[in-house]
C-alpha cells in the first residue's frame, strides 16, 4: 500500500507543485508524480511513509486554493471488502469499535496498524462488498468524541487474487479476528488473559471440606495447577445443601479447575460411600440462557448429543429480583460433563461479549445513558451472579439518578413497537412468563394490543376476527433505560427465534407521540432536522403529513431501523422535545422568588 492517490487537484497544478509540497513537509517519494486532470498518483518508499503523507496532507494542505485529498491508490478490482479507518479516538475501547463496525455486516478481520500518529488506525475486512461500501458511506466523516473518522478502501489481496492468479512473491497474511480484545486501539491491543465471565458452579455442602483440604492445601494446589482464582462461598446461604464456587481464569483454566473439583468430589464420595449421582451444576445469568437453549432447544440439544450428557435448566419461576441466575444441571461422566461445561460456557461468554459490545456502543451513541442502572450483570462485576455483591440495586430498580441531564427520577416515555403477529407467542411466553419476566427485568410496563385501540391482557394471543394479522403493537412505558432494556430484548428475541433470516437485520417500526406544535421542530425547516436525524442514526424517520392530532393534541413520529438506529433516533427526538418544553417554561424573575416586591411609596 505504498501508492497514493491525490484528489481534488487544481487544473493549474503541476508535478513540480506537488513535489514542492512533499519536500516542504519532508515526505519522501520513490517515483515521479503522475498528474492527470483533477488528480495525481505517486509512489512512497514504504507503507509507513504513505500513511504519514495521508495524515499530514489529506484535507489539511491547499494547492492553488483547493484542499488536497490523499489516500491509498486502490485499483477497482481490489476495491472489495477491505477498509482502513483512521483518526480513531486513542482511548476508544475495542468493544465499542467492534460493536460500531458490526452494525454494517460481518467483520471477518479487524487489526490495528502501527503508526506515529496520536490517533489509532485499523484495517477492517467485511464479509461482503455491499457491507464494506455501506460502512464506508456511513463512517467516513462520522464524528466520534470530536474525532472525524476517515475511511478509505485499501487493496484487497483476496479480491485481486480471485481476479488475477498471483505471479509469485510474498503476500501479506491477515491475523484471524479472534475474540473481542480489551484495552483501546490507541494503546495497542492487549491479549485477554482472563475471561470477563467467571465460571460459577454449585457443589454439595458435604464436599466443601474436601475441596478446601487440610489448612486449604487442596484448593491452593488446584489454584496453582489451573492458574485460577477460586472463591468458595462457604458463608452464603447458611444451612443450604449446596454452596456456590466462583472460578476466575481463562476459559481453559476455568474448565481445568471444574474438572479437578469434580474429580475431588468423586473421590470423596467413594471414600465416604456416598452413592448418589453428583451432577455438575453451572450457574448462569438468565439473560444468557435463552441464547444457550436456542430456538426449540436446538443449541442445548446439540450440546447434549455432542457431549453425551443430559442437561436440564431450572425454571423461570425460581428467579427473584435479587437472584437472576439459572441452574444448569449436567449429568454424565466426568469427561462428558467437562466437555459440556466448555460448550455451555462458550455460549454464555459469546452472549456476554455481544451484550457488552452493544452496551458500550449504545453508551457512546447516546450521551447520558445510565448503563449502571441497566442491571444486566448484578453484583457490580461483569458476569458475576448476585451473590457476589449485595449492595447492587435490583435490576429494573430506578434509583435517584439523573437521566439525560435531568434531575432525580427520569420521565416515563411510551413507545409503540410493531412486531410480526406470529412472534406474539414468543414474546408472551408460556402462560405469560416471558413478558412478565421481561417487564420485571426492564422496569417497564409492557402490553400487547389486540387492535389499534384497545389493550388486552398480555396472555391473549389471538387477535379479533377481521384484524390485519401481519403486525401487532407492543406498548412499552418506562424511562429511557427501561425502554433500552425492553426494546433490546424484544429485538433479540425475534432474532433468536428466527423470525428474521440468519443474514437479515432485525428492523422494526416504532411510534412515539409528540405534541402537534412540536412536530415542526422534529421536521425542521425544509425537512432539514429530520434529514439530519436520518443521516446520523441510519434510521428512517417520518412525520406523516396531514395528521389529525388525537384527543391529547399529539401526532405520531414513525421510526424504522435496527435496534441501535431506532434507539438513537428516539433519544434525539426526545432531546428536541425537551428543548421545546424548556423554551415554553416561563422564565424565572431576576430574584428567582416570584414577582418583584412593590416599592413603598414615598410621601
Amino acid at each position: 500500500m505504498n501508492k497514493l492517490y491525490i484528489g481534488n487537484v487544481s487544473e493549474e497544478a503541476s508535478a513540480e507543485d506537488l513535489e514542492t509540497i512533499f519536500e516542504q513537509w519532508k515526505i519522501p517519494h520513490s517515483s515521479p508524480f503522475l498528474v492527470k486532470t483533477g488528480y495525481a498518483f505517486v509512489d512512497c518508499p514504504d507503507e509507513k511513509i504513505a500513511m504519514m503523507a495521508i495524515d499530514i496532507l489529506s484535507g489539511k494542505v491547499e494547492l492553488h486554493g483547493k484542499l488536497l485529498e490523499v489516500e491509498h491508490s486502490v485499483p477497482k478490482r481490489q476495491r472489495s471488502c477491505k477498509l482502513q479507518i483512521r483518526n480513531i479516538p486513542p482511548h476508544l475501547q475495542w468493544e465499542v469499535l467492534d460493536g460500531m463496525l458490526a452494525q454494517y455486516g460481518t467483520v471477518e478481520n479487524c487489526e490495528q496498524v502501527n503508526t506515529d500518529t496520536d490517533t489509532a488506525v485499523v484495517n477492517v475486512r467485511y464479509g461482503a462488498k455491499d457491507q464494506a461500501r455501506q460502512a464506508m458511506e456511513k463512517l467516513n466523516g462520522f464524528l466520534m468524541e470530536n474525532f472525524a473518522l476517515k475511511v478509505s478502501y485499501i487493496p484487497d489481496e483476496t479480491a485481486a487474487a480471485a481476479a488475477t492468479p498471483p505471479l509469485g512473491g510474498g503476500k501479506r497474511v491477515s491475523v484471524p479476528r479472534g475474540p473481542t480484545r480489551s484495552g483501546s486501539p490507541g494503546l495497542g491491543a492487549r491479549p485477554k488473559l482472563q475471561s470477563d465471565v467467571p465460571l460459577r458452579i454449585l457443589v454439595p455442602t458435604q464436599f466443601v471440606g474436601a475441596i478446601i483440604g487440610k489448612e486449604g492445601a487442596t484448593i491452593r494446589n488446584v489454584t496453582k495447577q489451573t492458574h485460577s482464582k477460586i472463591d468458595i462461598h462457604r458463608k452464603e446461604n447458611a444451612g443450604a445443601a449446596e454452596k456456590p464456587i466462583t472460578v476466575h481464569s481463562t476459559p481453559e483454566g476455568c474448565s481445568n479447575a471444574c474438572r479437578t473439583i469434580m474429580e475431588i468430589m468423586q473421590k470423596e464420595a467413594l471414600d465416604t460411600k456416598f452413592t448418589e449421582e453428583i451432577p455438575l451444576k453451572i450457574l448462569a445469568h438468565n439473560n444468557f440462557v435463552g441464547r444457550l437453549i436456542g430456538k426449540e432447544g436446538r443449541n442445548l440439544k446439540k450440546i447434549e448429543v455432542d457431549t453425551e450428557t443430559k442437561i436440564t435448566i431450572s425454571p423461570l419461576q425460581d428467579l427473584t429480583l435479587y437472584n437472576l441466575e439459572r441452574t444448569i444441571t449436567v449429568k454424565g461422566s466426568i469427561e462428558a460433563c467437562s466437555r459440556a461445561e466448555e460448550e455451555v460456557m462458550k455460549k454464555v461468554r459469546e452472549s456476554y461479549e455481544n451484550d457488552v459490545a452493544a452496551m458500550n456502543l449504545q453508551s457512546n451513541l447516546i450521551p447520558g445513558l445510565n448503563l449502571n442502572a441497566l442491571g444486566l450483570f448484578p453484583g457490580g462485576a461483569p458476569g458475576m451472579g448476585p451473590s457476589m455483591g449485595h449492595n447492587a440495586p435490583p435490576p429494573g430498580a430506578q434509583g435517584g439518578y439523573s437521566s439525560f441531564g435531568g434531575q432525580g427520577q427520569p420521565e416515563s416515555e411510551t413507545v409503540h413497537l410493531f412486531i410480526p403477529a406470529l412472534a406474539v407467542g414468543a414474546i408472551i411466553g408460556k402462560q405469560g412468563q416471558h413478558i412478565k419476566q421481561l417487564s420485571r427485568y426492564a422496569g417497564a410496563s409492557i402490553k400487547i394490543s389486540a387492535d389499534e385501540v384497545s389493550v388486552v391482557d398480555a396472555n391473549q394471543v389471538a387477535p379479533p376476527e377481521g384484524m390485519d394479522t401481519k403486525q401487532r403493537m407492543v406498548i412499552i412505558a418506562g424511562p429511557p433505560e427501561a425502554q433500552f432494556k425492553a426494546q433490546g430484548r424484544i429485538f433479540g428475541k425475534l432474532k433468536e427465534e428466527n423470525f428474521f433470516g440468519p443474514k437479515e437485520e432485525v428492523k422494526l417500526e416504532a411510534h412515539i407521540k409528540v405534541p402537534s406544535f412540536a412536530a415542526g421542530r422534529v421536521i425542521g425547516k425544509g425537512g432539514k432536522t429530520v434529514n439530519e436525524l436520518q443521516n446520523l442514526t441510519s434510521a428512517e424517520v417520518v412525520v406523516p403529513r396531514d395528521q389529525t392530532p388525537d384527543e391529547n393534541d399529539q401526532v405520531i413520529v414513525k421510526i424504522t431501523g435496527h435496534f441501535y438506529a431506532s434507539q438513537l433516533a428516539q433519544r434525539k427526538i426526545q432531546e428536541i422535545l425537551s428543548q421545546v418544553r424548556r423554551q415554553q417554561q416561563p422564565k424565572p424573575s431576576p430574584r428567582g422568588e416570584g414577582p418583584p416586591l412593590a416599592r413603598p411609596s414615598r410621601k
